[in-house]
């Protein structure tokens, strides 16, 4: 059976055969306290988007799990996500392939933005977790391992962040992602963590730049997992503050040093390719409590504008964030800057349309 201080790891392109090999070195059921018991599975379906784009977990995965736990005579399944704000959970989940998963194994998909959030207290911090998620009484977290524009990575202690409504979601960016993001940890445990890192995107959340590289991680300890994340994705723990908080709340261990990382198929453990597309593109922008969705769409539409060298010599400051309410400028991105002189509406505006905003915009100031 796995214990905490353990990464499994395993290499290939079979990926719901991977899931099932990882759930058997693991002992995944016999981590399950009865065949009784209520088991959650909570992909990350931020958006619809296939999960070849990046961003999203493939449903291989989450169907090798299944097979895995039925095969095993577990019963009491539930499979349980809600998409970032602007999303609606239900597109993702058909685009997705969950749809597909439901009919197939007879799992219910709960979808948790439109779930009720009940109060919770999580180490000191009142926090709305959707019920679903309460309900559950083994956890098991499917992430992508993947980049963030706002937090550097995701994986699975971010994860759990679809599982509290999309009022809360724009809160946790209010209070600046990292201290929240931490005591969610507290109060919702993963019982399981199997990790996507079949072809995420390392610097976007929503994806469009894929990096394969075909394999999956299993683990127990969510900290454990986002601080090898880190190391993989060449961050120092400390980059990423909602790690140590998440450590300090009892959440569980960042210490690397005591680690036993596995590889399964004699393959050697590899970290990824530097990339920093985000560094590259922020310069340009003033972001104060802007949601995922929001900048995550920003940040890409930007890397298209310096690919065409439409950057280059633009000094104006874009404005994006819910610390803009209110307030006048001249750029901004969002219905948060809507008393801008110029500003692009969206709750949240999407990729493309920000890119053609931009564009125009920068056409109009040169000429």
């Amino acid at each position: 059976m796995i214990k905490n201080n353990q990464i499994y790891i395993v290499h290939g392109t079979d990926y719901k055969q991977m899931a099932v090999s990882l759930a058997e070195e693991c002992c995944l059921d016999e981590l399950i306290p009865s065949k009784d018991t209520r088991v959650g599975i909570k992909p990350n379906l931020v958006s619809a988007s296939e999960a070849s784009f990046g961003a999203t977990t493939h449903p291989e995965v989450v169907a090798g799990i299944i097979e895995y736990l039925q095969g095993r005579g577990f019963r009491n399944i539930v499979m349980l996500e809600g998409s970032w704000v602007g999303e609606r959970t239900a597109d993702s989940v058909k685009v997705c392939g969950y749809d597909e998963l439901s009919r197939k194994y007879g799992v219910p998909f709960i979808d948790t933005q439109k779930e009720k959030g009940i109060l919770t207290d999580c180490s000191g911090m009142k926090i709305p977790i959707c019920k679903a998620a309460l309900d559950v009484e083994f956890l098991i977290n499917v992430p992508v391992l993947k980049g963030h524009c706002q937090t550097k990575i995701t994986c699975a202690l971010k994860n759990m962040k679809g599982l509290i409504p999309n009022k809360e979601k724009r809160h946790f960016h209010a209070m600046g992602l990292h201290k929240p993001i931490a005591h969610l940890n507290a109060g919702i445990r993963q019982h399981f963590i199997l990790v996507d890192n079949i072809c995420g995107d390392p610097d976007f959340e929503d994806g469009g730049n894929p990096l394969v590289m075909n394999r999956l991680l299993g683990a127990v300890d969510p900290v454990l997992v986002d601080a090898y994340v880190c190391r993989l994705m060449h961050y120092h723990t400390s980059d990423v503050p909602y790690i140590g908080l998440a450590e300090a709340l009892g959440v569980g261990s960042a210490d690397l040093s005591a680690a036993d990382i596995r590889t399964l198929d004699g393959q050697s453990d590899e970290y990824m390719p530097y990339s920093r597309k985000v560094v590259e593109v922020c310069d340009h922008v003033q972001e104060v409590d802007s949601c995922s969705a929001c900048y995550g769409y920003l940040i890409p539409a930007l890397s298209r504008l310096k690919e065409e060298g439409l950057l280059e010599g633009f000094d104006t400051t874009i404005c994006i964030g819910q610390g803009f309410r209110g307030k006048q400028g001249e750029l901004g991105i969002g219905h948060c800057t809507h008393g801008f002189r110029r500003h692009l509406e969206g709750c949240p505006p999407l990729e493309t349309d920000i890119y053609e905003f931009l564009k125009s915009y920068i056409e109009e100031v040169r000429n």
